[in-house]
């Protein structure tokens, strides 16, 4: 039997299929891997950006995350669900990413986001840079377990048990890292309130 499985990522029966297509591709079925990659890659690397602040550092994050979890797949049990366990290798690679750019680079190595473009006054359009600045600067200044943790709560929107199975830490850590990183932001933009 050589069916061939339908890419649409939107599909019903897409997350019923991953189990299957990861079986499949733990048996050496690449057809099967490239459906999960196509239908996990936009999430994965949507992620990825937000965790990494580059979307060139993204894109190899997860193209490293999806490579270690081809390799990974015969040991992929299902206890979690396909999707779940993807997201924890793409959290653990960008993790290892920021930790490895924190201890090389200094505060003004990092690259500013660009401001986005107003048409009010030349002041107002400072005062915006000014603010998106010292957010950048905030951020920066956590260390990679709280952006992580910080980032898949208020970004994400994920539940603190999740987060605590993609980080390996438990929900009681997860929420003393969100909470950290929550007081220190809010100290750090006390001036633009």
């Amino acid at each position: 039997m050589n069916a061939r499985w339908d890419p649409d990522p939107g599909g019903a029966t897409a997350a019923a299929d991953d189990g299957l297509l990861a079986v499949r591709a733990a048996e050496g079925d690449e057809e099967a891997f490239e459906v999960l990659v196509h239908r996990h890659s936009p999430a994965m690397l949507q992620l990825a950006e937000r965790l990494m602040g580059n979307r060139t550092e993204a894109e190899d994050a997860v193209q490293d995350a999806f490579v270690s979890a081809w390799r990974s797949l015969p040991e992929y049990r299902g206890e979690a669900g396909f999707r779940t366990w993807l997201h924890r290798i793409v959290t653990n690679r960008c993790l290892n990413l920021l930790r490895a750019r924190r201890s090389v680079t200094g505060l003004d190595a990092v690259a500013e986001p660009a401001a986005p473009e107003h048409q009010s006054s030349p002041s107002r359009s400072a005062e915006s840079q000014a603010a998106v600045r010292d957010l950048a600067r905030a951020m920066a200044s956590l260390s990679p377990e709280q952006k992580v943790c910080w980032v898949l709560r208020e970004i994400e929107g994920q539940p603190y048990e999740t987060i605590g199975q993609a980080v390996g830490i438990r929900p009681e850590a997860v929420r003393a890292r969100v909470f950290r990183a929550r007081r220190m932001l809010t100290e750090a933009m006390a001036a633009w309130r």
